[in-house]
């Protein structure tokens, strides 16, 4: 059984973004999308990731529909079953690395998982506010954040855009084992082709489609 899958999916702004587009992700698998800039790599994301309701299709997790007309799961699964790692950090600023990620840890009932910081390389600064910490440090947490979430999917929008390649690679390291472990999935987008090709499946958006590479 699919854990997560996108059937029919489309979508447009001022200009059709995709269409008719479908596709499962397995637990224990990783995918990746490519793409030039504004193709609607992001866009996808955020409708597979229930921030953003599709113009036609459905989203489904674990057989469960996310959208349709009577649908309230959407919400509920974005809480509880999805983990999401922006470029961008969302960290609240007034609370230290650790507070940060002890309310992700607390919403799902596990302790501080302290070898992920230290596989993440923020054990030493998790007593320092989030305005201390460097981008790269900050991107750190917030993926310690989303992982002590436990979730079964993750998705990931560029979350190795603020850092040095020696940390991206172990950063990345970090999810893959994460989704091995836990049987979850993880859904990539990027525009780095050499960070897409150590996912198990590599798909390019283009011409309003999905295609394998």
């Amino acid at each position: 059984m699919a854990l997560l899958e996108a059937k029919h999916l489309s979508h447009a702004f001022d200009y059709p973004l995709f269409n008719d587009l479908s596709f499962t992700l397995d637990g224990g698998q990783s995918m990746a999308i490519v793409g030039v800039s504004g193709c609607g790599k992001s866009t996808l994301l955020h409708i597979c990731s229930t921030l953003l309701a599709p113009k036609g299709g459905e989203v489904y997790f674990e057989q469960i529909p996310l959208y349709g007309a009577k649908s309230r799961n959407a919400l509920h699964v974005r809480r509880e079953q999805f983990g999401i790692i922006f470029q961008s950090h969302y960290l609240f600023k007034g609370f230290t690395a650790k507070e940060n990620i002890q309310l992700s840890a607390l919403l799902a009932q596990t302790p501080l998982d302290e070898a992920l910081c230290e596989r993440l390389g923020i054990a030493r600064v998790l007593h320092q506010k989030i305005g201390e910490l460097s981008g790269g440090q900050q991107q750190r947490v917030s993926i310690a954040r989303v992982l002590s979430k436990k979730p079964r999917v993750i998705f990931a929008d560029e979350p190795t855009g603020n850092l040095d390649q020696g940390t991206a690679k172990e950063v990345m390291d970090v999810l893959f084992e994460y989704i091995k472990t836990h049987d979850a999935a993880l859904m990539l987008v990027t525009h780095d082709l050499a960070l897409a090709k150590q996912c198990d499946r590599v798909f390019g958006l283009e011409d309003l489609m999905l295609v394998e590479r």
